[in-house]
């Protein structure tokens, strides 16, 4: 989890890649269970927008991850989420994330 938030820091995509599998789906108020292809081409974007990630909380169980952070964006408001994480194999399988509010 913590090298994926670092690679939306980065704007770091090739190495977001090979963190996620292929049959990776993404969750949230705005998707419901995007695919991989999906995810890259409606949610890489905002990282351009994305100054830093700062993980307030992360809980850890077997191959499932909550993490409450707080993203300060380059412009505007900071704010927070909670994502919801499976792994499989080594690479992120799916994320659930529950928006915050400003």
């Amino acid at each position: 989890m913590r090298d994926c938030y670092r690679c939306y820091e980065t704007k770091d995509r090739a190495k977001l890649q090979t963190l996620i599998g292929e049959d990776f789906t993404f969750t949230s108020p705005r998707d419901d269970r995007i695919d991989r292809a999906t995810y890259f081409e409606r949610c890489w974007p905002n990282a351009d927008r994305i100054k830093r990630i700062d993980i307030k909380h992360l809980f850890v169980q077997g191959n499932d991850a909550f993490a409450l952070y707080e993203l300060t964006p380059a412009a505007g408001k900071s704010f927070r989420n909670t994502e919801f994480f499976r792994t499989e194999n080594g690479k992120l399988k799916s994320v659930e994330v529950y928006f915050g509010d400003e």
